[in-house]
């Protein structure tokens, strides 16, 4: 096997990246010692100037004092378990792909063991160990790799994980711990290329390791975009979007996944798995292609899609609006979905995350400082509204000059009849991008003992408060009864909107300095946090899937009779397992 080896370092394989954190290399927090922090490189808004106030708004909502001198110990050497060897499998795989295509290097190997969920993975890369590593990492470039590969791993009894950009947060890239047979993950990220364009469908057959910044890059080109822009488009794949069912910020505009593409191609143990021409729409019977949408990883290896495709908007416009509170915000948000017209994005904010959103603003000069003062007296004196209750709604316009001034019109009127205030453009370009730049803050702050983590959940509208306050509730009843120091940082944002419900998204953290195993505690608090949200109206996801980490929930999904379905499917397309990274209702 060592001839059939690339042995590449973590900065090799992939230059740009941080590897087992969050994002970009030339991207990252940097405490001084009047402890005010900068973003590093020039990727983001937030990138290149101090900003003293993070630290004490989260110094005060966390109830905690931060040690910068003293930051939790990283792992020395992480550990990376011995490889299982196929050797009649690695025979064969040397006589199909290069040398170039294969690795089994600790460092490549680690990098593809995990994904992005705090406890169950950063965390234990970084300051602990993976119970399991991947064997192999393999790169596909063609379809006819990918059916080569599977053939082998088949004939071979070897076990395949599909790794696209290697940011789920729902721990599917984990390897099930009852695995005994030899890992290969299946890196698809040089399967990047727009294979098609026909301007006459206005769709595009692209490869499925194609990177969100990669495909919007490419269709730029042609003047064309695909408009999907989930919170990881810069680093997720487009055949990770598909098997995790995913959702973009401009979902308004351009649909959902499950709306944006109109074929898939499976590779499976049993053959492809694909309809035979694309077409808007057909009634052409039982469509095993939907089943695609949220497989997880479980039925095959997405290689390829054909997807809608748009003329770049002719306008694209920024804006914001602030509210008195969260109940009068979500009844804007509902009496603005039922107008019909909505802009490509808008998203509330509670007062929480905006104040977190004011905290990362620069020192202020002394012009600034002036307009800030002028801008407070306005908001809380004229219009009585108080820093501690208003929230905010972050939009974007985007479509035809005619379409963008309709959208501002129907917005700024049904902000006025809920008392809200036009916060601006900058403000609301601001929070828009703040989401690209919110996990590197997870990742600062996770070296000084706090523990980051997300939930969505879709909520019909009249339950919108009800899984809102379970959520503050149960945090804060598990924060104490784990022993946890200070108090909790739960706050909600809505999304996405939809005829009967939202998509409201939570972020949580918590100090655990001084706490015994507190990624464990925390992570047990997340999964009744979960359960929480289930009982009161919320669903079990709407974007980030199931994977491992809500395998304790999945059982209220469906009912036994669709479990056994689903498992039936699983054996005919796969009866071997060869694709046994076990999530959703196969997690053990």
């Amino acid at each position: 096997m060592a001839d059939k080896t690339l042995n590449r370092d973590t900065s090799e394989l992939d230059p740009e990246l941080w590897g087992h954190r969050w994002g970009y290399r030339d991207t990252r927090l940097i405490v001084f010692p009047d402890q005010s922090v900068e973003m590093t490189g020039s990727r983001y808004n937030l990138c290149g100037f101090q900003m003293p106030f993070l630290v004490p708004f989260v110094s005060k909502e966390l109830g905690v004092t931060f040690d910068f001198s003293a930051p939790r110990p990283l792992t020395a050497e992480p550990r990376v378990t011995p490889a299982t060897r196929n050797e009649g499998f690695l025979a064969a795989l040397a006589d199909t792909l290069t040398a170039e295509q294969l690795s089994d290097e600790d460092a490549v190997r680690l990098l593809h063991s995990h994904g992005q969920t705090t406890t169950e993975e950063v965390s234990r890369v970084l300051y602990e160990n993976l119970d399991r590593c991947v064997d192999l990492v393999v790169w596909p470039e063609s379809d006819e790799d990918c059916r080569a590969l599977v053939t082998l791993a088949a004939e071979h009894d070897v076990c395949l994980i599909p790794f696209g950009g290697g940011t789920n947060v729902s721990s599917a890239l984990l390897v099930p711990a009852s695995e005994t047979r030899m890992v290969v993950s299946v890196d698809t990220r040089r399967m990047n290329r727009v294979l098609s364009i026909n301007r006459a469908t206005m769709t595009a057959t692209v490869q499925a390791g194609i990177t969100g910044s990669q495909l919007e890059a490419e269709l730029a080109t042609h003047g064309l975009t695909c408009g999907h822009e989930p919170d990881s488009s810069e680093l997720s794949t487009l055949g990770g979007w598909i098997a995790t069912n995913a959702s973009g910020m401009k979902k308004n505009r351009y649909g959902n996944i499950e709306d944006l593409v109109e074929n898939v191609t499976l590779v499976t143990p049993a053959g492809l798995i694909e309809q035979s021409y694309a077409t808007p729409r057909q009634a052409s019977g039982i469509q095993l292609q939907k089943a695609l949408f949220g497989s997880e990883g479980n039925l095959g290896l997405i290689t390829r899609a054909v997807i809608h495709v748009h003329a770049l908007p002719e306008v694209k416009k920024y804006g914001s609006v602030i509210f008195r509170d969260w109940h009068t915000g979500v009844a804007f948000m509902e009496a603005l979905n039922r107008t019909g017209t909505r802009p490509a994005s808008i998203r509330l904010v509670d007062n929480l995350q905006f104040r977190l959103g004011q905290s990362l603003k620069p020192r202020p000069t002394r012009t600034s400082s002036v307009k800030s003062k002028l801008e407070s007296t306005i908001v809380t004196r004229v219009k009585g509204f108080d820093t501690h209750t208003m929230v905010a709604a972050t939009i974007v316009f985007e479509g035809t000059a005619a379409e963008v001034a309709m959208q501002e019109k129907v917005v700024a009127e049904g902000a006025g009849r809920f008392g809200g205030m036009q916060g601006g453009s900058s403000n609301g370009e601001r929070g828009y991008m703040l989401t690209y730049a919110i996990a590197y803050l997870r990742d600062f702050l996770a070296d000084y003992y706090v523990i980051g983590e997300t939930y969505e959940t879709t909520v019909p509208w009249d339950r919108i408060h009800d899984v809102c306050d379970a959520v503050a509730r149960v945090a804060r009843s598990e924060h104490e009864r784990l022993g946890f120091p200070g108090k909790p940082f739960t706050s909600p944002r809505i999304t996405q909107l939809y005829h009967s419900g939202v998509c409201i998204y939570f972020t949580h953290g918590l100090s655990h300095h001084g706490i015994e195993d507190g990624d464990a505690k925390f992570a047990e608090m997340e999964r009744n946090i979960r359960a929480a949200i289930m009982d009161a109206g919320g669903s079990i996801s709407h974007h980030h899937g199931v994977g491992k980490l809500r395998r304790h929930v999945v059982g209220r999904v469906a009912s036994p009779e669709t479990v056994d379905a689903v498992k039936a499917l699983k054996r005919a397309v796969d009866p071997q397992n060869v694709f046994g990274v076990g999530n959703n209702i196969f997690a053990g």
